[in-house]
């Protein structure tokens, strides 16, 4: 798996993973902008609303057709909160044509004019976006809004990072608020759009068998890459140590008609350097990170106090996520059972066996990046908003080097943030 980056224009790049593992090619573009409370739920709803049509293709079922057509190529879109952006996510899967017959179509061209049409082209009536489709997807948004406390566990999580992160972007909920979407009208966010596209970090990525300049070519000539503006992209980089939020333990406690309570610590991991990120992860899987791991062996399978015990390194936050499904009764011995991990890898209570096992498990997971195209543009895509370049063999060697004292100092940097314990 190769991977190769071209700048179109500032602030634009367009990546190239050359592989011949699929019989697929995989395009997709992500725009990255700055979370914050203005923008985050115009940002939720235009994630939706531009699946719905372009000027070419002026609904969704055009663009099923169209993606029939081109036998059977998926299209789909999502949103990430990644460190403190927000990123818009647009894919489009299709067969390569090196398995098609001879003098067909050229797919590829077809495939990339589709996704960027679709993208920076959108269907438009009167300056603005369709009102139909604003209201129908401002409709939508509000139910993913609503259904946030559906999964009880996932709830308890997105409530912990809110109070953790509390007046600071990292506790904005990626879909947004109900209470904003009255005030968003179909000709604001239509402006809101092109503001967005020409301020915004864009990348383009391509995954699959490909000849690399006729792409290039492709991108190129393209009309609506050519109208896009160089800008110096609005987003922003994680700084080192993490921006001081919350200094001092504190505790939340909330009730709802819940069958098992829900305790989650978010942890604050105050490393350095993008270095040091390596190691918080090797410390994470020995926490929590797998079924070897002290959380849940201890917490989980000897004293019997949780259902569930593990926990989640965000490595764009420098942040871990103690999750736990308990007996509200047994809050308690829980807690105090958990905060003894944390404190025994303080200590270096944890044996040369866990720190194998966890290595082979982070090294497993390296080796299986290029099995799925998406997994691989998630991998570069990371690097390039942390500004590193890290193939997969030295991701491997990084990991192999990482020693007990490793561990134990990094230990050593994590704190109590906030308990948060989701009860009846």
């Amino acid at each position: 798996m190769e991977h190769k980056i071209e700048e179109i224009k500032e602030g634009i790049k367009f990546h190239t993973i050359n592989t011949n593992k699929f019989k697929t090619n995989l395009f997709a573009i992500f725009l990255t902008t700055k979370l914050n409370r203005e923008n985050v739920t115009k940002n939720a709803l235009i994630s939706m609303l531009l699946r719905r049509g372009s000027k070419t293709m002026k609904t969704q079922e055009e663009i099923s057709k169209k993606m029939e057509e081109l036998y059977g190529a998926g299209f789909d879109c999502g949103l990430d909160k990644t460190g403190n952006n927000q990123v818009l996510k647009f894919y489009i899967e299709a067969i390569n044509d090196k398995y098609l017959p001879e003098h067909g179509e050229n797919i590829l061209k077809i495939v990339l004019e589709s996704l960027l049409d679709i993208v920076f082209n959108p269907y438009t009536e009167d300056n603005g976006f369709k009102k139909e489709y604003v209201e129908q997807e401002k409709n939508s948004v509000k139910k993913r809004i609503e259904g946030k406390k559906d999964n009880k566990a996932r709830y308890a999580l997105e409530r912990c990072i809110e109070e953790m992160y509390k007046n600071q972007p990292y506790g904005i909920y990626k879909f947004g608020y109900e209470e904003d979407l009255n005030k968003i009208n179909e000709k604001d966010l239509y402006k809101y759009y092109n503001e967005l596209i020409n301020t915004c970090k864009i990348d383009l990525f391509l995954s699959g068998n490909i000849l690399e300049e006729e792409v290039k070519e492709i991108i190129s000539e393209n009309e609506n890459i050519k109208k896009l503006k160089e800008r110096e992209p609005f987003f922003e980089l994680q700084k080192f140590p993490e921006e001081n939020h919350q200094k001092e333990e504190q505790t939340i406690t909330e009730t709802m008609d819940v069958i098992q309570g829900k305790l989650v610590i978010g942890l604050n991991v105050n490393i350095e350097n993008e270095e040091e990120k390596y190691t918080t992860l090797m410390y994470n899987s020995i926490l929590g990170g797998s079924a070897n791991s002290k959380l849940f062996q201890n917490v989980r399978e000897k004293a019997h106090l949780a259902y569930v015990a593990s926990s989640s390194y965000y490595r764009f936050k420098s942040i871990i996520f103690i999750s736990s499904g308990i007996e509200v009764s047994n809050y308690e011995k829980a807690l105090e059972l958990i905060k003894q991990q944390v404190e025994e890898m303080k200590a270096g209570k944890f044996t040369d066996e866990d720190i194998e096992n966890s290595k082979k498990g982070i090294i497993s997971a390296i080796k299986t990046i290029d099995d799925e195209q998406d997994t691989g543009i998630t991998y570069y895509f990371g690097q390039e908003l942390s500004k590193s370049n890290v193939s997969e063999e030295e991701y491997i060697k990084k990991i192999e080097n990482i020693t007990k004292e490793n561990i134990v100092d990094i230990a050593n940097k994590v704190q109590i943030n906030t308990i948060y314990f989701l009860r009846d």
